[in-house]
């Protein structure tokens, strides 16, 4: 028998909690929540945030800014490939936006979502160990068979970027291991345990006193799309369509940019 919505609803909920990654709540001094709404006028509200894992740290800095500014309104994230993330959703997980790092998973959901807006942009890099001691200086250095190559999972989509990269170049690379998101890949190599991989810039830039990225030509690269968009199962509708807007005005875009994403 299949579940309702609200029964689907409820049993994602058991699957997602452990993921979730809370902010600082903003509280008042003598330690009652601030219920009396934001500076910009969105009403406060907790919400849930399904952010692709290449938004990992930008996120909580963009968090810490939009909490700070929308007093009373706390935010949580659970960051994770986007496949994982279009599972959670066509599930039932409760949450109030959903952000992608392209825009074939958000299609995959958008009886689910309100209309997206492009928020930002990436590109694909080539990270290896700090110093990059084997000399990867192409893309075609990655079909070294002595090469310890990861790559993403070609349905996670840095992996499918990856592979469009990869295919068109007509390059053949044998991956020690295929992983479930980019910062798998950047972990991979960051510890030693592969000796290059594909990667977004943003990540290894995030990691660039323990590894080295090598540009990717524009006309050799990728660009990936990340869309943010409300879900219409949210509690809190008005309040997460506010923070999907706030992305992209001057003060999200600021945090974006800064952090290495480029203008969607």
């Amino acid at each position: 028998m299949s579940l309702t919505p609200a029964g689907r609803r409820t049993a994602a909920a058991v699957l997602t909690a452990a993921l979730l990654v809370p902010l600082a709540a903003c509280s008042s001094d003598d330690g009652e929540k601030d219920t009396g709404g934001s500076t910009s006028g969105a009403p406060a509200a907790k919400l849930t945030v399904l952010a692709a894992a290449s938004l990992t740290d930008v996120f909580k800095t963009a968090g810490a800014a939009y909490e700070k500014s929308h007093p009373g309104t706390e935010l949580t994230f659970s960051f994770a490939g986007s496949q994982e993330l279009v599972a959670q959703v066509s599930q039932g997980a409760p949450a109030d936006v959903l952000v992608t790092a392209d825009t074939k998973s958000m299609d995959k959901v958008k009886a689910d979502t309100g209309t997206p807006a492009i928020i930002a942009k990436n590109r694909l890099v080539i990270a290896t160990g700090e110093g990059n001691p084997h000399k990867v200086d192409d893309l075609e250095d990655l079909a070294d068979t002595k090469l310890k190559v990861v790559l993403a999972a070609p349905e996670v989509p840095v992996g499918k970027y990856s592979k469009q990269i990869l295919d068109k170049q007509k390059i053949t690379v044998k991956p020690v291991s295929q992983e479930p998101n980019v910062r798998a890949v950047l972990s991979k190599v960051e510890l030693g345990e592969a000796d290059a991989g594909l990667v977004y810039k943003t990540d290894a830039e995030s990691a660039k006193d323990k590894v080295d990225a090598v540009e990717i030509p524009d006309d050799r690269n990728a660009v990936a799309q990340y869309p943010a968009a409300t879900l219409k199962d949210s509690g809190n509708a008005e309040a997460a369509a506010a923070f999907v807007a706030w992305l992209s005005s001057p003060e999200g875009q600021k945090i974006l940019q800064d952090a290495g994403f480029q203008k969607p």
